[in-house]
């Protein structure tokens, strides 16, 4: 034993002692106390009468653990059998430090049994040894992408959202990816179809999170997921081919699931119990509400958005919510979901609040807030004061998860249904309609048309509210996104004539992390895949366009492939965004091979998708 080991020995105390305590000694426990808290929640009112003691109680007990099992895998009835019959028969008689382990259960709500809980905590399940091959089994198949470990309420935006394998699908604040995976498990839904019409772009703003998104992704071996890293509050605007035309990409659907104080995890998340104060969500309001304005805008019409956060805040919740409302002038609507998830306990929105600062003073209207807490108290914050308006929105549609209720973490969710065009979004001329298709060409390839174009000055209506000067101010400022370039300068010049500084020039997109290579598609008669081609057997009729590489030049090492609607995207849009990943490895080059005539090998842990693309071209041929 080494000088330092022996000293540490020498010095270590009783309490930290981990043979005398238990595998799970070792660390002070943080004290689960927040004084501010529980008096900013019991004013706040969410909880309903007489459980506010219980739902202290439920804070302060570890977060449960829950597993997912990857419902489109053609196996996912076999894992669910031997995880019924073997591991939870094995577990459900033990008692680990004085608790007693139940048999684990299937969450009521999620469809087919495919999701369950424990009332084990994950640090139980990775630490105890009699739980070692359990553990060992939900790693091995977590790893195969079988199984997520995932909290019970962060499934469910993924199941509102009522994806279709046609679905083109935006995921605005993507990292660390759990949701992402559901939502292209529903796109797999058909196992006999390996390249669904739709698609997934996963978006991050943190570029080394985008590689834990990666990660996530790369698990179930999908062509229709595209990795992207940009700020959601700005994420450009992307251009496809439609019928020889550019057209503007809208989403059937758009998650929005944005960054938030993440009060609703201080069971899992013991730092925040320390963390926590009633400024970190009037930090955050603003960011939260851009965000969600540029979802409802990359929106099409009929389709549906969900917004969520892991926060029981209203200021972060139905504030939200409220201020999009308004500003959408009846274009968005909040829908109906009590319905949809039979077996979940949820409490309606609220429609009143108040808001209170660190050091608790509290202030339930704009009109009492002084002056120079104007940069940090905005007027979006605050219910609407008008009563019919108030009523027309229908915040009691939205649903606050409390974690008392069904042993989970706290959530907060609303569904948006887009009715028409975002008001804002009517000022300019289509880009399809208006313009000809050279000089669309020429916008679409132009680094300027990658960000959105500033509007005109806020209305009266919005000036009279006193969001003229404030951070809100880019909210109102959000514009069309298919607005020509034209319009921008026709409107810049009209402004200058009038003696009003117009807004100033959009700026290039700025790239931070590592630099990607580039996405290289194969050509009609490429020498690589004709090799490819005839040792394979591969019908004429395989999508080879579709087939892309990470080099101009030099040898092509991997082959990955997308589907045909990702390859639209990536050919329109290599200018306009930041691509981490996309794809799924098909083959790899293998010297070797070159002696049998064929210098690539079938990427193992993608033989799957490629037998099945095969065996579907063959089965067309015949």
């Amino acid at each position: 034993m080494g000088k330092r080991s022996r000293q540490r020995q020498k010095n270590q105390t009783p309490g930290r002692d981990r043979d005398s305590a238990g595998w799970g000694a070792g660390y002070a426990d943080i004290v689960k106390e927040n004084k501010l808290f529980e008096h900013y929640y019991k004013e706040q009112g969410l909880v309903p009468e007489g459980e506010f003691e219980q739902f202290m109680e439920a804070m302060r007990e570890p977060l449960p653990a829950t597993i997912r099992i990857t419902g489109y895998k053609s196996h996912a009835k076999e894992i669910l059998h031997c995880l019924k019959e073997k591991y939870f028969k094995d577990i459900q008689d033990l008692e680990i430090d004085g608790q007693k382990i139940e048999a684990p259960q299937a969450l009521s709500w999620y469809p087919d049994e495919q999701a369950w809980h424990t009332n084990m905590s994950r640090k139980i399940i990775r630490k105890s040894p009699l739980l070692e091959k359990f553990h060992q089994f939900l790693v091995s198949e977590t790893e195969s992408g079988n199984i997520s470990r995932q909290e019970a309420v962060s499934m469910i935006p993924p199941l509102l959202m009522k994806i279709e394998p046609h679905h083109k699908i935006l995921d605005m604040c993507a990292a660390p990816g759990s949701k992402t995976a559901q939502l292209i498990e529903m796109l797999h839904a058909d196992m006999d179809v390996p390249f669904p019409e739709g698609f997934v772009i996963a978006n991050d703003v943190d570029n080394k999170r985008c590689y834990l998104l990666v990660h996530q992704a790369k698990r179930l071996n999908s062509p229709c997921i595209m990795v992207v890293n940009h700020d959601a509050s700005c994420i450009p605007t992307l251009q496809i081919d439609s019928n020889g035309k550019k057209d503007i990409l809208f989403y059937d659907r758009v998650l929005c699931d944005v960054p938030c104080s993440g009060d609703g995890t201080m069971r899992k998340n013991i730092d925040v119990w320390k963390k926590w104060t009633t400024s970190n969500s009037l930090h955050l309001h603003g960011l939260q509400l851009r965000i969600a304005v540029r979802g409802v805008e990359q929106l099409a019409v009929g389709g549906r958005m969900v917004y969520s956060t892991c926060s029981l805040n209203p200021v972060e919740d139905e504030a939200v919510i409220a201020a999009l409302l308004e500003k959408s002038e009846g274009a968005l609507e909040l829908a109906d979901s009590s319905a949809d998830l039979p077996g979940l306990k949820w409490m309606p929105g609220v429609t009143s609040w108040k808001l209170m600062t660190k050091e608790g003073q509290w202030f339930s209207d704009w009109s009492v807030v002084p002056s120079s807490r104007h940069t940090q108290i905005r007027p979006t914050m605050f219910p609407p004061k008008d009563p019919e308006k108030l009523a027309s929105m229908h915040l009691e549609r939205c649903m606050r998860i409390l974690p008392h209720h069904q042993n989970t973490g706290g959530f907060f969710v609303a569904v948006l249904v887009k009715k028409a065009p975002m008001p804002w979004n009517k000022r300019y001329p289509k880009l399809r309609k208006d313009v000809p298709s050279s000089s669309a060409a020429q916008t679409v390839g132009s680094p300027v048309a990658s960000t959105p174009i500033d509007a005109p000055p806020p209305s009266k209506s919005t000036m009279e509210r006193g969001e003229g000067g404030g951070p809100e101010e880019k909210v109102d400022r959000e514009v069309e996104e298919d607005a020509p370039k034209g319009a921008s300068l026709a409107q810049e010049a009209t402004t200058k004539q009038d003696g009003v500084c117009g807004p100033p020039p959009s700026k290039k997109m700025k790239l931070f992390g590592y630099k990607e290579d580039p996405f290289v598609f194969l050509t009609e008669d490429d020498p690589v895949f004709t090799t490819i081609q005839s040792f394979y057997d591969l019908s004429p009729d395989f999508p080879k366009l579709n087939v892309l590489t990470r080099t101009h030049e030099g040898k092509k090492r991997h082959l990955y492939m997308v589907s045909k609607e990702l390859r639209n995207v990536l050919l329109n849009n290599s200018e306009r965004m930041k691509v981490i990943n996309t794809g799924v490895k098909v083959w790899s080059r293998n010297s070797d091979g070159e002696a049998f005539g064929c210098a690539f090998r079938l990427a193992q842990e993608r033989v799957p998708l490629a037998v099945t693309a095969v065996l579907k071209e063959r089965k067309a041929a015949e």
